[in-house]
């Protein structure tokens, strides 16, 4: 089943994935990423955390097939690149999701870098040539931190889990969970219950899902997925600011007379 899906990607070229990441005080914290929210109007994709002793890299490709009220399928897809080295260190990149047929590399709208040791978060954006950077005390996922801004939000107050075994690629051992929500006729928007899916396949190794498809009958589908991995050190430079930028810290100033609890 991880092959095929595998195999999918690249054969109809999937999409890469953004990640909104996050740091957690313990490592523990990461040893199950958050639920994938659904067909969304942003995509920033694979939640990778901060994590060290665990580098890779590794190109992310996300399909994106909706379905429109006139029954026609929007497909939209986007590939780039995800890093973390030995010291946790995490780059992120975010480019444009395209239609179906476009040719090149889509656009990169900005990446993200965090530093758990440091605790610094950057934001480098290409067209303005600015680093926005920010220290925080602890920087946590938030609950949706897969996707956000979600055409229809699912129905949790009965979800089902089904443990569907492990599968091994690029040396991996996977663990995959299918995972279903019910969304009755009344809030379905339609005249019947609807089961929205959720399959994803995680890396206990990596701390990361290697491959999340999400089908939801209302909206259409998502596969989203690591198609190539190395575990080699990443190369410096992709956590490292490019000397044309321009630093900006934007760290709130603490209020000597109310500090931080």
């Amino acid at each position: 089943m991880m092959q095929r899906y595998a195999q999918e990607c690249l054969l109809v070229v999937l999409i890469a994935v953004l990640l909104v990441s996050g740091v957690a005080a313990q490592e523990d914290s990461y040893a199950v990423p958050p639920d994938y929210p659904g067909v969304q109007i942003f995509i920033p994709g694979i939640f990778v955390p901060p994590v060290p002793g665990a580098p890779f890299s590794g190109t992310v490709e996300i399909l994106s097939r909706q379905t429109l009220p006139n029954g026609s399928i929007y497909t939209r897809w986007c590939r780039y690149l995800i890093a973390r080295n030995s010291a946790g260190v995490i780059h992120n990149e975010r480019r444009k999701l395209e239609k179906a047929g476009f040719q090149g590399e889509p656009p990169i709208q900005h990446v993200h870098i965090y530093n758990p040791q440091t605790h610094l978060n950057t934001i480098l954006n290409p067209k303005t040539l600015i680093a926005r950077q920010t220290t925080l005390a602890e920087l946590k996922a938030p609950a949706n931190s897969t996707l956000e801004t979600a055409v229809i939000p699912h129905n949790t107050a009965n979800p089902t889990s089904r443990d569907l075994g492990t599968e091994t690629t690029a040396g991996l051992v996977l663990h995959g969970t299918r995972k279903q929500w019910t969304v009755p006729a009344a809030v379905s928007g339609t005249s019947h219950d609807v089961t929205v899916t959720d399959d994803y396949w995680y890396s206990d190794d990596l701390k990361v899902y290697l491959v999340l498809k999400h089908n939801d009958p209302r909206t259409g589908e998502q596969m989203v997925g690591i198609v190539t991995l190395d575990r080699q050190e990443p190369d410096s430079s992709l956590f490292q600011i490019p000397s044309a930028y321009k630093i900006v810290d934007e760290t709130p100033l603490r209020d000597p007379l109310h500090p931080a609890k």
